[in-house]
């Protein structure tokens, strides 16, 4: 059993996040930064495709397992944008900027629709094995208005369906149940650990 997870992100928010869904397992957890690891580029097409290049590529320098996830916010009136680009909206991790480019190019858009969905996929990779793969995703919608202080990155103007608040409005708690990393790593933890501790 795994004893030893390597979460390969440098995103502060993610990593917290992440840590706090596992924390009722034994299981030691390093960030990238810890482990002085790189940033890998994200060449890949697809979340998936990122994922799983993250994962191998940190789990391959650190002799570790890996936990990797790329996820994004999908906005249908954009056509599916920022998408797999969503960190690339954020010069310097700077998400107001983002936030306000993504409201911009709605309003401009001039669609009524503001419905947009978050995914995520989270790719784990240990040592010998082949890489696996798990998708949690949350539809919601866009707000002009940014609400609340908790969460990271667009939660300040994303309301997730059946919710009147946004996810920066939520607790952690609330989050992760609903949440597509939230989904996505309760899929992780019922396929490789069905309920043992870890």
């Amino acid at each position: 059993m795994l004893k030893e997870l390597v979460i390969a992100s440098h995103n502060q928010g993610k990593i917290i996040e992440i840590k706090n869904i596992l924390s009722p397992f034994d299981v030691k957890i390093y960030s990238a930064d810890e482990l002085q690891l790189p940033d890998v580029k994200e060449t890949g097409s697809t979340f998936a495709e990122n994922a799983t290049l993250k994962a191998e590529t940190l789990s391959s320098l650190s002799g570790k397992a890996c936990l990797a996830d790329d996820s994004g916010l999908c906005v249908d009136a954009l056509d599916g944008r920022p998408g797999i680009y969503s960190a690339r909206y954020a010069p310097n991790r700077n998400f107001n900027i983002a936030m306000s480019k993504l409201i911009d190019e709605l309003q401009a858009s001039g669609s009524t629709d503001w419905s947009a969905h978050f995914s995520c996929v989270i790719a784990l990779k240990t040592p010998h094995t082949p890489t696996r793969i798990y998708e949690g995703r949350i539809n919601g919608k866009i707000t002009p208005n940014r609400r609340g202080n908790n969460g990271f990155g667009y939660d300040p103007i994303f309301i997730p369906d059946g919710f009147d608040k946004t996810f920066a409005e939520l607790s952690p708690e609330e989050k992760s149940t609903v949440s597509h990393r939230g989904r996505a790593l309760k899929l992780f933890l019922d396929s490789e650990f069905n309920g043992r501790n870890l």
